[in-house]
């Protein structure tokens, strides 16, 4: 009986440690990942000019590179890819190398080349074209040796020496100290312009329109703040986490100290953390940032981007990888739960509604603000918490981990993907239903507006205007439950056609009337038939005018005084100028402003 104990404990010992050594022996490619890049090509060989880089989850993947062209558009996909699955329609035939040799694969969009490598890490970064025999052998001739190292001699002399005078310069010449130094800065220019003047130094709003010099780095110091700039760096900002403000679906959002000196000089700034397993969204949202031209004073402000962290964590041995976004920091939250505290007046509706309405305009258009070409952007969780509030006066916009940019390169394909996303409360009707035009991209725009409308509809429930202002209630609160499915969702609004409710009571108020009658238009079924952004920021740019013109009779009333009979007052020739002429969509409700 012992012998037979002995036996069975020594045969599972065995079994554990053949399986522990199996294990020990698993070993993943390391490949570069990125979906699309531009190559860089040089005779028959091309180099993908992806950053990114990630180990295979199985062992049996290889490094794969996917070559397209599409008439002049030239780009390159790199991934892991398990080589029995199909790719493109295809099945990798030859893929045991150790470099990514292309072969030319049958397609009707383009020339379309393929390669599997193994073993060698990165090995799909640099692509090969075989051109046959007089092709890319002639690369690894030995002729072309000693003119590689003839060409390359002297300018290698030319920094050996520049290198070496550079650094006898710093070492020899004698240091020299001002007596009032400066406190040390970062890399970073503060988030906070002075009052009364832009980041660059200018009037507010300057930094839209102020480009970089001619060999001026966008990240310098001398930079806008406003310039989204992306951490290149080695070393991370000396950030301080002090408190949680914030939780969604993806990652947290903390209020933090960046320090600008060992004196105690810092600023407050928020920092978005993603878990590891959320990669794809901080790098989404990091992909929007990173385009300049969308700084707008409307759109949150970024500084940089970082990745934290190692690959413990549960285990102990170190803080778990993490990726950091940072922003700057508004202390009065986002716009949901500034509602739920305050009531608007008609002044503060105005002017933060119309603000949410810039901010997308912005997001949609095709070109900056001062002109230059821009990729437009499509939020596509647009929503009253997504939404920070700046001042009284003013919103930004916030929150681009499902963003899409709308790039005319891009195919329908590319958008197959694109579909069904978002909170389900603020999807619009073609979303519920999935049936998203993916060939017309104002179709992503207009899931936006009917977002956006619902979110005006919240800031004029609780705007004392309206008579009786109730306690506020999130778009469509006493229909369904506190977190809504998308099938619930899709019988009240598809099936049901249901809206918010507006009362008679809260269009009595003539500029509110314009308000609720825009509101309505910009959420209708039809896609087609709601208002752009921009027509909803030339209304509210009427509302403004319209406005104006009622204050100025008050005012001259009141300067003139009581002892004199108040005569009409004469409207300067900047009122009785005709306005510019609204584009089609808008002029309808245009007219009915000037009427009012």
């Amino acid at each position: 009986m012992g012998c037979w104990i002995f036996s069975a404990v020594t045969s599972v010992l065995l079994s554990f440690y053949t399986q522990a050594l199996a294990f020990t022996n698993i070993r993943t490619n390391l490949c570069r990942w990125c979906d699309y890049t531009v190559p860089v090509c040089e005779d028959s060989v091309c180099y993908s000019n992806c950053t990114l880089n990630s180990f295979c989850v199985l062992s049996e993947e290889i490094c794969v590179a996917v070559w397209k062209q599409d008439n002049d558009s030239v780009s390159v996909r790199t991934l892991c890819h398990h080589p029995k699955q199909p790719l493109e329609n295809i099945v990798l035939s030859n893929y045991s190398s150790t470099e990514c040799v292309m072969a030319r694969q049958p397609s009707e969009d383009g020339l379309l080349f393929v390669c599997g490598c193994v073993e060698e890490p990165e090995c799909n970064d640099k692509l090969i074209f075989d051109k046959g025999p007089n092709g890319f052998s002639k690369l690894r001739s030995k002729d072309v040796i000693p003119v590689v190292v003839i060409s390359l001699l002297p300018p290698l002399l030319v920094a050996v020496i520049a290198t070496l005078a550079f650094y006898l310069y710093r070492t020899r010449r004698p240091s020299k100290q001002p007596k009032d130094w400066a406190p040390k800065r970062t890399h970073y220019q503060s988030l906070e312009a002075p009052e009364g003047r832009g980041a660059g130094g200018g009037a507010p709003g300057d930094y839209r329109c102020k480009l970089p010099a001619n060999g001026d780095d966008a990240c310098s110091e001398a930079s806008s703040a406003h310039a989204n700039c992306l951490n290149h760096n080695t070393e991370h900002l000396p950030i301080q986490l002090e408190a949680l403000v914030g939780k969604g679906r993806f990652a947290e959002v903390w209020r933090a100290r960046l320090n600008h000196s060992a004196a105690g000089q810092y600023e407050t700034v928020a920092v978005k953390i993603f878990p590891a397993v959320e990669y794809v969204s901080w790098r989404n949202e990091r992909a929007i940032f990173s385009d300049a031209n969308l700084r707008h004073e409307n759109v949150v402000q970024f500084l940089t981007a970082e990745e934290r962290g190692g690959a413990g964590g549960a285990d102990g041995m170190g803080p778990p990888r993490q990726y950091w976004l940072i922003m700057a920091y508004h202390p009065l939250g986002n716009l949901q739960d500034f509602l739920a505290g305050h009531v608007l007046s008609w002044a503060e509706l105005r002017a933060m509604a119309g603000s949410v309405a810039r901010g997308l305009a912005h997001l949609h258009s095709d070109s900056a603000p001062c002109g230059t070409a821009k990729v437009p952007v499509a939020h596509r969780d647009l929503k009253s918490s997504n939404i920070v509030v700046k001042n009284h006066g003013e919103c930004v916009l916030c929150d681009f981990g499902l963003a899409l940019r709308l790039d005319l390169s891009l195919t329908v394909d590319d958008f197959a993907n694109s579909g069904q996303v978002g909170t389900a409360r603020y999807m619009a009707p073609e979303v519920l239903e999935s049936r998203v035009n993916l060939e017309d991209l104002e179709a992503f725009k207009q899931m936006d507006v009917y977002s956006m409308a619902l979110v005006l509809w919240e800031m004029v429930s609780r705007c004392d205007v309206i008579g009786e202002v109730k306690s506020y209630e999130p778009p469509f609160g006493s229909k369904v439950c506190e977190q809504p499915c998308v099938e619930s969702m899709r019988d009240l609004v598809l099936r049901d056609r249901g809206r918010p409710d507006i009362p008679t009571s809260w269009v009595t108020h003539q500029g509110m009337k314009i308000l609720c009658a825009t509101i309505t238009e910009c959420w209708d079924h039809d896609p087609e038939a709601r208002l752009t952004a921009h027509c909803v920021v030339e209304r509210f740019n009427s509302l403004d005018q319209e406005e104006g013109r009622q204050e100025l009779p008050s005012i001259d009333s009141d300067q003139q005084g009581l002892s004199t009979p108040p005569t009409p007052p004469t409207p300067s020739p900047d009122l009785i100028a005709e306005p510019p002429i609204p584009s089609a969509e808008c002029d309808a409700l245009s007219r009915a402003v000037t009427e009012v």
